[in-house]
């Protein structure tokens, strides 16, 4: 088991977002958005000069947190921007010894029900057979689009593209940010889970989400958490803190760099702490 973290809350730039890492002592990181721009979108010269970077610093790469099928990019969106994504992502993430890419499965906009369930696992598929090729995973995340409308539907979608080359990334804030139970959630999709997101929340009395520090919502993170160890999980644990911004909304500008960085170096050590303290029970 390790640790990471979708960096770019800690700063824009992939030196700051190192830096957190660093002194979080993690040799992982998750990678979103540098400088502003989606990691997956950089140039050739670029992304050598990242390379550098995370290669100097010792750095893993865990997983891409692409845009690929997000809630930016809808059903009837050209699907050639996803595509191109992939393609441009998949050496790289050889190169990096990267496993993972993070997509989502692409929300509604005008179909019906059945054509919106039919184009998503159209252009799954297609996905899910470059990313065999590739030899990498699509990490299906339990945020938005087709399969994330309810635990019921992610399991039906799992079993409609059936392919090793999708796996589902269990982020523990989604389901109650959306009003779903985490923890009923998790327990129905947990055999296709290869990656954790740590984020949690809870829905206040004016029906406004509001994140918190991990295992203070409703994101059932503990309990989450010991079911995975005692079920010998050996996986990624990557924080998405959100507590100082949603830096990939675009709202920035609402966080201080300062205070967004030791808010990410803060929640990244309250959930080593969380860990460290259930590994500990765990022995006695």
């Amino acid at each position: 088991m390790f640790l990471s973290g979708i960096a770019d809350e800690a700063g824009k730039s992939l030196d700051v977002q190192i830096k957190a890492h660093r002194e979080l002592g993690w040799s992982h990181i998750e990678l979103r958005m540098v400088d502003g721009r989606q990691f997956t979108s950089l140039s050739d010269a670029e992304f050598d000069v990242a390379y550098g970077q995370l290669e100097k610093a010792g750095m893993k790469v865990s997983c891409f947190s692409s845009a690929i099928a997000n809630w930016a990019r809808h059903i009837t969106g050209s699907f050639e921007i996803d595509l191109d994504d992939l393609r441009r992502s998949i050496p790289r993430m050889r190169r990096l010894g990267c496993p993972f890419i993070r997509i989502m499965s692409w929300p509604n906009k005008g179909l019906e029900s059945d054509a919106w369930k039919n184009e998503v696992v159209r252009r799954m598929k297609e996905l899910a057979r470059m990313a065999e090729d590739g030899g990498i995973t699509l990490a299906l995340e339990n945020c938005d689009g087709w399969a994330s409308q309810s635990a019921v539907r992610m399991v039906e979608f799992m079993g409609l593209i059936n392919s090793p080359a999708l796996k589902v990334v269990f982020d523990t804030g989604n389901p109650p940010a959306h009003g779903h139970n985490a923890a009923a959630w998790y327990l129905a999709v947990k055999r296709f889970i290869a990656y954790i997101h740590i984020k949690d929340c809870y829905i206040d009395a004016d029906e406004q989400v509001r994140y918190t520090w991990p295992n203070e919502g409703h994101g059932f993170v503990r309990f989450i958490l010991d079911d995975l160890f005692r079920d010998g999980y050996d996986g990624g644990i990557s924080i998405e803190p959100h507590v100082a911004a949603q830096i990939h909304s675009g709202n920035m500008a609402e966080a201080n760099e300062d205070s967004a960085y030791r808010s990410y170096v803060t929640y990244g050590r309250k959930l080593a702490e969380l860990v460290e303290k259930m590994r500990e029970s765990e022995t006695r």
